[in-house]
């Protein structure tokens, strides 16, 4: 039985990741927050249904004696570094906990890897924000980063930081250089949650305003159960590799908003106001990715549409908020 280690395991994408590896017969190992397990109902929420089939491991990506540790015990033969500051608006706020917990944690991971089971093949959550102001459209492994966040600034440092070790070390590393992906599990600070769960308040009557800020920003949006599985295609190759994942499709976020809204039969134009308090200092004002290498070499696509995506966050989350009406 494989065995595999998730930092960020109680996240969007830890969560479905453990299903998905689960549902393979790998022995899962997942690295959470001492305070995750003193408020297990809320911040272990995402992972409740599948609590006893799993191992979990205190530790942090601010202490490599933890990561050190967790990595010698468990031995696994893949590992998953999810975990991070992923936030991109409050990376402006804190960029010094975003850059030290982003760019450290990962080293942290690599380095006991390095030590303790150098056979296990590492996979790095990266990031489009890495891509930034873009150069090219759509962006594929070969485009220049241009970041212009802290978090996108510590996701590129990442991406240097394993393919380092993947060349010093020779450790089986990759980084998936992952669009933006969504579903009912997101955070609510996300734009797409945010949009879909006040959509679901004004269709019930629970709020009247939707505030947004730079509508035009436009992103390429998929489905996290999807991405989940090219993160694991990644690791069963021959040969280590960067890849990038997206649906080669771009929607702003006035189109996520009107979708949305076009699900409960309301006119977006009528609730949305736009809040320059949401602005970015710096923004990213197109990302859409070219995935064909991840088709080619993974035999790997997107299968949930625009528009099913929104329609399923949406349905989500009014189903959720009448329970609690």
């Amino acid at each position: 039985m494989k065995k595999a280690l998730i930092t960020g395991i109680t996240g969007q994408d830890g969560s479905y990741l453990a299903e998905f590896l689960l549902n393979k017969g790998y022995e899962v190992h997942g690295l959470v927050r001492r305070v995750a397990l003193e408020d297990p109902d809320y911040l272990l929420s995402r992972i409740q249904h599948v609590i006893d089939k799993i191992n979990l491991h205190v530790g942090s990506l601010e202490s490599y004696a933890s990561i050190f540790n967790t990595v010698e015990k468990v031995k696994p033969d893949e590992c998953y570094h999810l975990a991070a500051q992923s936030f991109v608006s409050y990376s402006f706020e804190d960029e010094f906990s975003t850059i030290n917990t982003n760019i450290n944690g990962t080293l942290y991971v690599l380095s006991a890897i390095k030590q303790k089971a150098s056979h296990c093949k590492f996979y790095f959550a990266g990031s489009s924000e890495m891509f930034g102001l873009v150069k090219v459209t759509p962006q594929d492994e070969n485009t220049p980063f241009h970041p212009r966040s802290p978090y996108g600034v510590s996701k590129a440092a990442g991406f240097y930081i394993t393919q380092n070790y993947r060349e010093a070390y020779n450790i089986f590393a990759c980084s998936g250089m992952l669009f933006n992906h969504e579903s009912p599990r997101r955070g609510f600070e996300f734009v797409t949650r945010k949009i879909s769960r006040t959509v679901a308040k004004i269709k019930l009557g629970m709020k009247e305003k939707l505030r947004l800020g730079n509508l035009e920003a436009k992103r390429d949006w998929g489905y996290a159960p999807d991405y989940v599985e090219a993160m694991w295609l990644m690791l069963q190759q021959d040969k280590p590799g960067d890849y990038v994942v997206a649906t080669g499709e771009t929607h702003s976020v006035g189109e996520f908003a009107e979708s949305a809204f076009n699900c409960v039969g309301l006119n977006w134009k009528d609730y949305v106001t736009v809040d320059k308090m949401f602005y970015r200092p710096s923004e990213v004002n197109l990302l859409q990715g070219n995935y064909e290498k991840s088709r080619k070499t993974l035999g790997w696509e997107p299968k949930v549409k625009f528009a099913d995506l929104v329609k399923m966050m949406v349905e989500s989350d009014l189903e959720a908020l009448k329970k609690h009406k």
